[in-house]
């Protein structure tokens, strides 16, 4: 059986635990569209995408991913994804036609790495607000670019999204051949999914893009122009992976948000894979600034399709995070140096 033709990462739900709290992060703070809210949900969007929404907030217990969906490029690819996964052996749900709000007939399944996944086609298009600058702000967000989860068995899950006919555009690895994470992309950029290795499944973080730097640079200051500059946990920089400018913040529930820009073409057949070794301090930082421990050990709950947090699964191999973090608690090493004594521990 094929696998399904996917296009690329679409939106993220994600559970919430004070509702209102998180409309003021993602509305009123990084300016994302409503394009629907009720007393249980809010679905936004970023001002280029004229699909219905690219994250959905809902209401709920616990700070979890509910579900990770990509598109496909026709309604006939829900069937197939419904079928490749039920010749996996994975528990597939059909979801018809207004089940979910502004999506068509999708399937959702519990893949073989643990993780909520949903395809579909079919979407409520609404207001595109690519020309609205009266709308947009100084740090306006453009587009949902990729997801980051974190999985115990690094080339497994490599070759679980081969064969959905992901690309690898870059991965981190030692003199051992051990992989460390992994990047993987279907729309020509660095990628929709990241792949790191720890315990897993969790969700480390979802990313929107911008245009411009100075829009990421903006968010920064009007964080602390609204004294909320604890939300920033890393950042900005620029990444040496994807070498994209980037910055992590966290949400009211602790859910990371990477607002990301300035990476690169991967469309062509021949693009070559780049592989960073993991003692390169400029891998995670191009100019070597340190990354807080928290980035590498905290990420978010996962959810099956009943609404049960998953069962994480430790990673055998060693953690990146325990072979690069320096003795005051911050990854800088050189191949070649001895490492500190000093180690977070199994975190991630």
């Amino acid at each position: 059986m094929r696998a399904p033709d996917i296009i690329r990462a679409a939106y993220a739900e994600l559970i919430v635990t004070d509702l209102a709290a998180s409309r003021r992060f993602y509305v009123d703070v990084l300016g994302l569209v409503v394009s629907h809210e009720d007393e249980h949900s809010i679905h936004l969007r970023a001002f280029e995408e004229y699909l219905h929404h690219s994250l959905v907030l809902r209401q709920g217990a616990v700070p979890a991913l509910a579900a990770l969906a990509y598109r496909v490029r026709s309604q006939d690819e829900v069937e197939v994804a419904a079928r490749y996964y039920e010749e996996l052996g994975c528990r597939v749900e059909r979801r018809p036609a207004g089940a979910l709000l502004g999506v068509g007939a999708a399937v959702r399944v519990e893949d073989p790495l643990g993780f909520p996944l949903e395809f579909f086609y079919d979407a409520e298009h609404v207001e595109r607000y690519t020309r609205r600058y009266d709308a947009h702000g100084a740090g306006a967000i453009s587009r949902l670019d990729h997801f980051n989860v974190v999985t115990p068995d690094i080339p497994t899950a490599v070759q679980y999204y081969q064969d959905l006919g992901f690309r690898v555009s870059e991965d981190i690895q030692d003199e051992d051949g051990t992989i460390y994470a992994s990047w993987l992309f279907r729309k020509p950029t660095v990628h929709d999914i990241a792949l790191t290795g720890g315990d897993g499944p969790r969700l480390h973080h979802i990313a929107f893009a911008t245009h411009e730097r100075d829009q990421i640079l903006h968010i920064c200051d009007k964080l602390g122009a609204l004294r909320r500059s604890d939300h920033i946990e890393r950042g900005p920089g620029r990444h040496g992976v994807s070498n994209a400018f980037y910055l992590y913040l966290r949400d009211p529930d602790g859910h990371r948000i990477e607002i990301y820009t300035h990476d690169y073409y991967t469309g062509d057949p021949d693009n070559p894979v780049v592989t960073w070794d993991v003692h390169d301090n400029q891998r995670r930082d191009w100019w070597g600034n340190p990354v807080v421990p928290s980035w590498y050990a905290e990420a978010s709950v996962v959810l099956d399709l009943d609404g049960n947090p998953r069962p994480l699964v430790e990673r055998a191999e060693e953690r990146e995070a325990d072979v690069t973090i320096g003795a005051d608690g911050f990854s800088y090493t050189r191949k070649g140096e001895e490492m500190p004594e000093y180690k977070l521990g199994n975190q991630l």
